[in-house]
């Protein structure tokens, strides 16, 4: 059996690209692995928000989270993920990122919400639609398509990368809010991860899927009008909301 501090810590020289990790649950994500020691790969639509979320990144105290008392390197790359060529580009700039063609793990985390009542109808259906299921279920499938080679690249045999997909709760139990894109997206995305996992298996990468609940940042902010923050607390078992522990706990254990 591998020593327990081995099971449950990143290995040297680890990197991983997180989507989205400007802001909300991809920053917290950001935040806890460069912690790790990890070298991290932030991708976001908006140099401002890039910049702003290093910095936010870099300040933060690790002295207490890195046994290693070894920080971890963040890196912004600019890129849009809401279409295929989009993804191809994005890996095309990491690779030229990373001083080796390896990676340890990639979190597909970019996502977006839309929604109306289902009675209206608005004419951005089609829109909303198109731009949810863009970049909610096809970017994953794109981004691990085209980071395979990357994350494979050990001996024949060997357990290579990591993907995560970041799911949500709306994909196994609906929401009040008139989210039907948004949900059935993320339902569709756990279905991925069950498909995906059969098919990376087969080079030594595993794919896996963190569905949370309900975790404060700027998206879910747009929820505020269905329920307050203190009534979807109340309806959860613990009686609060989700966290960056919760978040990064998670995904650190599906990472060693």
């Amino acid at each position: 059996m591998s020593p327990i501090s081995r099971l449950f810590s990143l290995p040297k020289n680890h990197t991983c690209l997180i989507t989205g990790g400007s802001r909300g649950i991809g920053l917290m994500l950001a935040k806890g692995y460069y912690a790790s020691g990890s070298t991290v790969y932030i991708s976001s639509r908006t140099k401002k928000d890039l910049e702003e979320a290093v910095k936010a990144i870099e300040a933060q105290d690790t002295s207490l989270d890195n046994n290693n008392a070894t920080k971890g390197k963040v890196v912004a790359i600019e890129g849009n993920v809401g279409s295929r060529q989009g993804c191809v580009d994005l890996v095309s700039s990491l690779k030229a990122h990373l001083p080796s063609p390896s990676l340890s793990l990639l979190i597909n985390n970019a996502g977006c919400a839309w929604g109306e009542p289902f009675e209206r109808s608005s004419g951005k259906m089609n829109w909303g639609w198109d731009k949810v299921l863009d970049l909610n279920l096809k970017a994953p499938f794109y981004l691990s398509h085209e980071c395979l080679p990357l994350l494979s690249s050990g001996p024949p045999g060997s357990v290579n990368g990591r993907v995560i997909n970041i799911g949500s709760v709306v994909g196994m139990t609906p929401q009040d809010a008139p989210t039907h894109a948004y949900d059935a997206s993320k339902a569709g995305l756990h279905h991925l991860t069950r498909k995906l996992s059969a098919d990376l298996a087969k080079a030594g990468v595993t794919c896996n899927a963190v569905a949370p609940g309900f975790v404060p940042s700027k998206m879910s902010e747009g929820l505020g009008s269905y329920a307050t923050f203190e009534d979807i607390a109340r309806q959860t078992p613990l009686g609060r909301l989700g966290d960056a522990d919760d978040m990064v706990a998670a995904c650190l254990y599906l990472s060693g």
